[in-house]
């Protein structure tokens, strides 16, 4: 498949990349956290804007979005609200998502933007032409913190963001016991195989689901999130500590994403 290329920054191929959440409260906390950013060895960083005491004024996020270019220079920013039901920090309207979302695409701050496959293909599709017109890419995603589909599920759904014209495809699930980490590396693995769309980001979340975190490359995720300071999701492992792993499997010669 073909590498998705932001500013310097190639995902889906060579070593799996590092996304940092930054989940700060407050303009002052997001600001200490995209400082902090330079001094560990990540790729980008994502923007949870859900977490922001101000993420339902369009007017308040522009101005973090501006502050966070600024500081983050040349790395590559993803911007992502993560709603309740997807467990996210706060309720949102669909109209008023879909506005949020146009108003950071079109800021001219952003490299990437989350969309939440299942708030519908039309707004879905809207949200791609938008950012495509705009030079944005699209990271299209789900997440189930109830359960782990069956394979053939997670292909489904991924294939589907693909067919929504999502740049990259992410899905995350909750493992119930071992062989659900299994099915959801199996998944990867298998549209790896079948080649058929962008890169792919998988993982199986908890501490059960750690494991995918790490050697997720291996089967074809082409991102790991990895925590500067506190965790955005269950199971989530510091930079450093993923930094090290990767590159030791990649030193053994794990075949990696691309």
């Amino acid at each position: 498949m073909e590498p998705v290329i932001v500013r310097n920054l190639r995902i889906g191929e060579g070593i799996p990349k590092i996304c940092v959440p930054l989940v700060g409260a407050t303009k002052g906390q997001i600001l200490k956290e995209a400082e902090a950013v330079a001094d560990i060895p990540a790729d980008f960083v994502e923007w949870r804007a859900d977490w922001f005491e101000g993420a339902l004024h369009i007017g308040q996020v522009r101005d973090v979005l501006h502050m966070l270019r600024t500081c983050l220079k040349e790395m590559p920013l993803l911007f992502t609200f993560r709603t309740a039901s997807e467990g996210g920090e706060k309720h949102i309207g669909a109209k008023e998502y879909e506005n949020l979302l146009k108003a950071a695409i079109v800021s001219g701050c952003v490299d990437l933007a989350d969309v939440e496959v299942f708030m519908g293909d039309a707004l879905v599709k809207g949200l791609v032409s938008t950012a495509h017109g705009a030079g944005v890419k699209i990271v299209a995603s789900n997440h189930d913190f109830e359960k782990t589909p069956p394979k053939d599920e997670i292909i489904r759904r991924l294939v589907k963001m693909q067919g929504l014209g999502a740049d990259i495809s992410k899905i995350a699930v909750m493992p119930q016991d071992e062989k659900d980490v299994l099915t959801l590396l199996a998944a990867t693995e298998e549209m790896q195989r079948q080649n058929t769309g962008g890169p792919v980001i998988t993982m199986s979340m908890s501490g059960m689901g750690v494991i995918s975190r790490l050697c997720g490359g291996v089967f074809g995720s082409a991102v790991t999130f990895g925590a500067a300071g506190k965790a955005s999701a269950p199971g989530q492992l510091s930079v450093r500590e993923l930094a090290g792993v990767l590159k030791l499997l990649h030193r053994a010669g794990c075949a990696p994403t691309g």
